[in-house]
């Protein structure tokens, strides 16, 4: 069929598909028990896909472990437990789904964290089909597929920081390449999407929300248009669409059940998860063919509870019956193969032929989309060798060559399990003694560790599950004047509190651990010195970006604090990483989907608004902001602030003095003389400009790595924290500005 005819054949159908739905139910919504009727043994699971085959149905998990990671091939009609085919290592995978006849293949489709490259996989085999494809920086959050109806195309839409990417996949000369169509913003980071087929549209749901969006599923360049589907009754943590004979279902997981909806979003029933205590799901999805012991298929999700963490499977018959919902266990994934497609000759096969006009895929333009164009012009850091892709200079990387590349010249030995935020503490003694101190929030090595300029660790000590890292120095307690290392501890809420002694060793001191208030739940955190008062401050706050700023003291051979403020920072969306300007009296927060803040400092201050310095969409800044740190300059005026962006794995840089001048990006690539890798999926930061001896007499920033590549290959399931010269990221001129003599005991 032409490019014409299919334009008709469109115009004519897709009101017809867009809006067909059930009749209006009547039947009272219902909760029945879904028993677990298999499972997997231990995985760091959250997301699942199938595989439909008539002969091996297969369940895809992926697996978020440091060490092990890639996915895993489970036999979906093995019994109680699911036997485990196949273990594919391409690095720490939080996203699998799977998609059908590309190029003759049906394929198992992946992202790794450490790369952010696609790779494709022989569903059947389990073979890599050609080498990693489509490199899409970024975090990555939701996955999902979508066979065109119409057309038969097969398009993917990834979700990740306030956005989503427009894919299509498709087989050429016996491999399969993916193309990206369009990126389009987001109201929430997605957690999970699925797709409907009756009603054309994807849905998906953020993380700790009810709310399910949704937006047309097209094959257009067109940005869609997202509105609220409906809110749960529970925070989402899956969805996903169960095909009907005329009209889909969705499955909407909330916790230990799943709830099931129709077109218009009116509930039909639920469906409690039973077998184990304490269960949490995610990452649902459905095998909807009958398997030997499953009639009528099955739901597949990855599990939390009281067994353990991995995948499992229940059978969906007798849930389905008592609930009344109709079964369509005839449903093939392959079915769409037509010929007709808007996507030809006419327009170079590089956009859609649309309104008897082309238009053009992402970096393609001209009436044929027969040129290609890259995004900010490789920011005049390279070349423009296809669409959207830069061959960068030397020394220049990341995002369309817009970032400058350091390198790492050491890293601290692997450390804990879930690594966060870094410290630098400032020997009184001798500058190269000073010590980086670093925090693992998981249960698994919760505390902190003391590792020399090296990276060599010296010491570990338990805490209870810190996030954020700070330093106090010179602290009058009692009769002594002391440095405190200073953190908010997750595990019961507390504020937590040690002596660093000045041969740089954590201990215990007494009044450790400080309260903060009922019901709420402590994230990140940082400390304030008023130069008016003298009076010492620490600041923690909370996801819902509440934050309680605190007076510390010393009375009755204790520490002890005392409430003084609280404030809603940013525009309240999720908060984490601060850092105080004590010479100016500010707090600079970040704001995670949104921007970098500053606020006064002090309890009498307005904190009712903010001042930006810098915000996502900008031009300069992404999403995830997460750590922030200071370097001092000789005056109040001088100095940079650094801040860590995890959705890019990149670092920017501002002035110090207000407006806040954006200076610089820089990203840190692999040092292959070293044996240090790349740093990817960072969180914390920190950085001084003080001279740290001979190891580093330009200053010192330390970086979180998420993904700790071994130099004999795989990822390391413990944390590492990079080491990085604060001359290579600034240069000499930029370096006359920062207080190579700053001595923080001084102020």
């Amino acid at each position: 069929m032409s490019c014409v005819a299919y334009y008709h054949q469109l115009h004519c159908t897709d009101n017809v598909l867009r809006w067909l739905t059930y009749a209006a139910v009547t039947v009272a919504a219902l909760e029945v028990d879904l028993p677990i009727s298999a499972r997997t043994g231990e995985v760091e699971s959250d997301f699942t896909a199938v595989v439909y085959d008539a002969v091996h149905p297969l369940l895809v998990g992926n697996d978020g472990g440091a060490s092990t990671g890639g996915f895993h091939l489970f036999e979906l009609d093995g019994g109680a437990s699911l036997p485990e085919t196949m273990h594919e290592t391409p690095g720490r995978t939080k996203l699998v789904t799977t998609v059908y006849d590309i190029g003759g293949k049906d394929l198992i489709v992946t992202i790794a964290q450490p790369d952010s490259y696609f790779r494709l996989y022989d569903a059947g085999t389990a073979e890599q089909i050609s080498g990693p494809i489509a490199r899409t920086l970024g975090d990555w959050s939701a996955l999902c597929a979508w066979k065109s109806q119409s057309s038969g195309e097969q398009y993917l839409y990834l979700f990740g920081k306030g956005q989503a990417v427009h894919f299509l996949l498709r087989g050429v000369n016996g491999t399969a390449e993916i193309v990206e169509i369009q990126t389009f913003d987001t109201p929430v980071e997605a957690s999970s999407c699925a797709v409907s087929l009756s009603a054309q549209s994807v849905y998906f749901s953020g993380d700790d929300d009810p709310t399910i969006y949704t937006f047309d599923a097209a094959e257009s360049t067109a940005v869609p248009h997202i509105s609220v589907l409906g809110e749960a009754n529970d925070d989402v943590t899956g969805i996903a669409a169960y095909i009907g004979v005329e009209s889909d279902y969705l499955l909407v997981a909330q916790e230990d059940s799943i709830a099931v909806y129709n077109a218009t979003f009116a509930l039909l029933g639920s469906m409690k998860l039973s077998g184990d205590e304490d269960i949490e799901i995610q990452g649902l999805n459905v095998y909807q063919a009958p398997i030997e012991n499953y009639a009528a298929g099955v739901v597949t999700y990855a599990i939390e509870s009281d067994a353990g963490k991995g995948f499992a499977i229940s059978s969906l018959e007798a849930a389905f019956s008592e609930l009344g919902l109709e079964t369509n266990t005839a449903y093939d994934p392959r079915k769409p193969n037509n010929s007709s497609t808007p996507i030809c000759a006419k327009c170079n096969f590089s956009g859609f032929y649309q309104n008897y006009a082309c238009s053009c895929f992402a970096g393609f333009e001209g009436a044929h989309c027969a040129s290609f164009t890259c995004r900010n012009d490789c920011s005049a850091h390279g070349a423009c060798v296809g669409a959207n892709q830069c061959e960068c200079d030397e020394g220049w990387g990341g995002l369309y060559c817009a970032f400058k590349v350091v390198e790492a010249v050491a890293e601290t030995d692997a450390n804990g399990g879930d690594g966060d935020d870094p410290a630098i503490w400032i020997s009184p003694i001798n500058r190269s003694k000073s010590r980086i101190i670093t925090t693992t929030k998981s249960e698994e090595g919760a505390g902190f560790g003391v590792f020399d300029l090296s990276g060599k660790r010296l010491q570990t000590i338990e805490a209870g599950e810190p996030n954020n890292v700070d330093v106090i120095y010179n602290f009058r307690a009692g009769n002594r004047t002391v440095d405190l290392i200073y953190a908010a501890c997750r595990e019961d809420n507390t504020l937590c509190l040690f002596e660093m002694t000045s041969n740089g060793i954590i201990q215990t001191i007494a009044g450790g651990t400080q309260p903060t208030k009922d019901d709420y739940e402590v994230y990140g955190s940082c400390v304030y010195r008023s130069r008016k008062t003298g009076k010492q401050y620490l600041f923690v706050n909370a996801k819902t970006a509440e934050y309680l700023q605190f007076e510390l003291a010393w009375a009755d051979n204790a520490l002890q604090t005392t409430f003084v403020r609280n404030f809603t920072g940013g525009s309240g969306g999720q908060v984490e990483g601060c850092v105080s300007d004590e010479a100016n009296g500010w707090v600079i927060i970040g704001e995670e989907p949104h921007a970098l803040w500053r606020y006064g400092a002090e309890p009498d201050d307005d904190s009712s608004a903010g001042v930006i310095i810098g915000e996502v969409g900008d031009g300069h800044m992404y999403a995830d902001i997460e750590g922030v740190t200071l370097v001092e300059g000789a005056t109040v005026d001088q100095g940079f602030i650094l801040v860590s962006q995890q959705g890019v794995s990149a670092y920017n840089v501002y002035r110090r003095a207000a407006p806040h001048e954006y200076v610089e990006t820089f990203t840190i690539y692999e040092n292959v003389e070293k044996g240090v890798d790349a740093v990817t999926n960072t969180d914390g930061i920190a950085a001084v400009g003080a001279a740290l001896g001979d190891a580093f007499p330009h200053g010192l920033i330390i970086v979180h790595d998420d993904a700790n590549q071994l130099p004999e290959g795989g990822t390391s399931d413990e944390a590492s924290f990079k080491l990085v010269s604060l001359g290579d990221v600034l240069g000499p001129e930029l370096m006359q500005e920062v207080d190579r003599n700053w001595d923080p005991r001084a102020s």
